[in-house]
């Protein structure tokens, strides 16, 4: 299957199968067009494929050999350059195609920029976005752009999906009052534990999409993303989140955001990638597609 706006690119090294008969399909947005700090998450869906050569794909915790299952690779959506809004329209344009193609895929996101996870969200209209984040991203406009990264969650939430947040520790008071207003809760990452997460996630309508900053996790795991912040998340927090989420939810997507560098093997990237093989390994686990 040919999709109107994605290019061949380094792939992951299993066996692919065709997206038409995939449970699972990756797709790479390289941008970084509005990032205020740190450029390079262009790279991350290359730095994260790669980083996957590093990793046994048989995840020990649950018995499930990711290189046996059927999973599609369809490359990268061809950006347009500084624009994140016409590049989140074709990311929207290419998993509009994909459903339409096979509507039982999950797609999974690697980026790049977390503005565009603006795209899949217009696609698969979830009623819920559960977001693990180190800043709310809720601001109106930022730099005169109001589809900056800055501004990703403030868009998803004009679009009246019911929005909670883990793992933050930077916003504005703008933000924050935005929140109040409009009901949004969010978790600081020093008061983050999985019973905070189970109480704000349980209600939620389905499907959920969730999304994973890099930028929330300690800097450590995470040395090269676009806006680092002090003070973040275990990698085993946010996992056993996913597992939770996987088990008792529905899933209309998913994506790993930020990851950045410019050298491959870096340790952002490897954190990046063993995300992915969680994510995917829990899905299969709990039976869920």
């Amino acid at each position: 299957m040919e999709f109107l706006y994605t290019y061949d690119t380094l792939k992951l090294e299993f066996p692919l199968v065709e997206p038409e008969k995939a449970r699972y399909v990756i797709l790479g947005v390289p941008f970084d067009g509005t990032t205020s700090y740190k450029a390079g998450a262009r790279f991350g869906p290359t730095l994260i494929r790669q980083a996957t050569l590093n990793l046994e794909s048989y995840v020990l915790d649950y018995g499930i050999d990711i290189a046996g299952l059927p999973i599609a690779d369809i490359g990268d959506v061809a950006i347009v350059s500084g624009d994140p809004r016409k590049t989140a329209d074709r990311v929207r344009e290419t998993l509009t195609e994909l459903k339409r193609a096979n509507p039982s895929a999950l797609p999974i996101l690697l980026g790049g920029e977390h503005s565009q996870t603006l795209g899949a969200v217009e696609a698969l209209k979830p009623k819920s976005y559960v977001v693990f984040d180190a800043h709310l991203d809720l601001r109106d406009s930022y730099e005169d752009n109001p589809y900056s990264h800055a501004c990703v969650a403030r868009r998803i939430a004009d679009l009246g999906v019911k929005e909670v947040m883990f793992g933050v520790r930077s916003g504005t008071r703008e933000e924050v009052e935005f929140t109040e207003k409009r009901g949004i809760r969010w978790v600081h990452a020093r008061d983050y534990s999985f019973d905070s997460f189970v109480e704000l996630v349980e209600p939620l309508p389905e499907p959920v999409y969730l999304s994973i900053d890099i930028d929330v996790f300690d800097l450590s795991l995470v040395p090269t993303t676009g806006t680092p912040e002090a003070g973040g998340l275990g990698f085993w927090d946010v996992v056993e989140a996913i597992e939770w989420l996987v088990e008792n939810k529905k899933i209309a997507g998913f994506d790993i955001m930020e990851v950045a560098g410019e050298r491959l093997g870096n340790p952002t990237a490897l954190t990046g990638a063993k995300l992915l093989f969680y994510f995917i390994g829990a899905m299969e686990k709990m039976g869920k597609l």
